[in-house]
């Protein structure tokens, strides 16, 4: 005992073994261990006041639990220096368990750690003022020893959490993402229709049932390549909320549209383009979602593969519709510019750019002759054979509109008169 009573922990000889100096630390402890759950609420004070931003918004049970949990890491922590611990209460467990924890209840990792250096700090204090207080008589020797135990403590479960906390972070970020596809995928197959489903896509993908939403389909035509390169990240950037999957050979993605419309959705997604990609709208919101889907993969198919285009399905509505109906595409091209074709290459070609330019200009041989830098009576000359090898004339409404759609049919529209 000491001249105050109070019992002598840590009065070190030079002959004191290894052993007792680490008795004589549990010892020093030892002595924190009817104040545990004090220690404990004086730090859950204080990390609910310092981090106020988070905790104020945070539930009452996330609260309730960050006291609960501070008051088991105490315990643990000092009965485990205090070498009074039970086999099955190692402290190691309840680091792992509570990385685990916060990480599913979405407490950033950067306030955890610091409770972890707040409780290590308080322990330490708590251990010096019994000290100064005289209510334990402790070496200076070992209150050294005692205060690098509990500072390397610190260093194993900063990693011990860190690494759970990340393992647990990842497998929620699989599983929402998981769930995110799953919900991308009903959507592509018309569930959105069913108001449970929508409510759960809401929920998942954070858009409004109603919102406005286009869809955007890109095929991969090359494995080696992305037809779209992050297209997530360019409309993040502008606070364009977006959800992107892989499906039947292809990346499509669900797009809000918010304030920027189809037109500002195409600026923003342009520089992201490296392939062929086709976007709808599902104005609508989920509901239409499906047939958004089945529009943009007609308009992306729309567009040869190898060349690099974005386009809408309201700018290739002609070839949408002939490439849903392939058979009658088939007898449009034998009816109306199958004779071209079928003229010696370069003849054909000639007659195939002349009516291109014609069908361009209403008809006029004098504007389509300034187009083509030939003279009028040349463009004459070629509409003559046209009309007399396809049996259309550009003067019937109805044979115009055929032959335009023959045109378009066999991409000679397009390659001649950009869009």
């Amino acid at each position: 005992m000491n001249a105050s009573g109070s019992p002598r922990v840590g009065h070190r000889h030079a002959g004191d073994s290894r052993h007792e100096v680490e008795e004589q630390i549990a010892q020093a402890w030892a002595s924190l261990l009817d104040q545990a759950d004090v220690i404990a609420d004086s730090i859950t004070l204080t990390l609910l006041e310092k981090d106020r931003g988070f905790y104020e918004s945070a539930s009452p049970e996330l609260r309730a639990d960050v006291r609960a949990s501070t008051r088991e890491h105490v315990r643990r922590g000092i009965r485990t220096m205090a070498w009074v611990a039970r086999p099955d209460e190692k402290a190691v467990h309840v680091w792992r368990e509570t990385g685990r924890r916060r990480a599913r209840q979405g407490v950033p990792m950067e306030l955890v750690l610091n409770a972890y250096s707040l409780g290590t700090r308080v322990l330490w204090e708590a251990l010096l003022q019994r000290r100064g207080n005289n209510a334990v008589a402790i070496d200076d020797h070992v209150l050294l020893l005692a205060g690098q135990r509990i500072w390397q403590a610190l260093d194993v479960q900063n990693r011990t959490l860190i690494e759970s906390y990340r393992q647990e972070n990842s497998r929620l970020q699989r599983r929402d993402l998981q769930r995110q596809q799953s919900i991308l995928d009903g959507l592509a197959e018309a569930r959105g229709a069913d108001p449970e489903f929508a409510v759960e896509a809401r929920d998942v993908l954070g858009i409004d049932v109603d919102e406005p939403l286009a869809c955007v389909v890109a095929p991969f035509d090359d494995l080696s390549g992305e037809p779209l390169l992050a297209p997530e990240d360019k409309l993040e950037r502008a606070g364009v909320v977006s959800h992107w999957h892989v499906r039947a050979g292809s990346y499509f993605g669900l797009v809000a549209l918010g304030d920027h419309g189809i037109r500002g959705l195409l600026e923003l997604l342009r520089p992201a383009v490296a392939g062929r990609a086709g976007v709808a709208p599902a104005t609508d919101g989920l509901a239409g979602f499906a047939t958004a889907y089945q529009l943009a993969a007609r308009a992306a198919d729309t567009v040869p593969k190898g060349t690099r285009q974005l386009v809408t399905v309201t700018e290739r509505l002609p070839e949408v519709l002939m490439t849903a109906n392939p058979e009658v595409t088939s007898l449009l091209v034998e009816r109306t510019v199958g004779p071209l074709l079928a003229q010696p290459p370069q003849h054909g070609e000639v007659l195939l750019r002349t009516l291109a330019a014609l069908l361009g200009n209403d008809g006029s041989p004098t504007h389509a002759a300034e187009e083509l830098f030939c003279h009028r009576n040349t463009v004459i000359y070629r509409l003559k054979q046209i009309e007399a090898l396809t049996g259309r004339s550009l003067q019937e409404p109805r044979d115009k509109l055929l032959l335009s759609l023959g045109m378009i049919a066999t991409g000679h529209w397009s390659t001649v008169r950009p869009e």
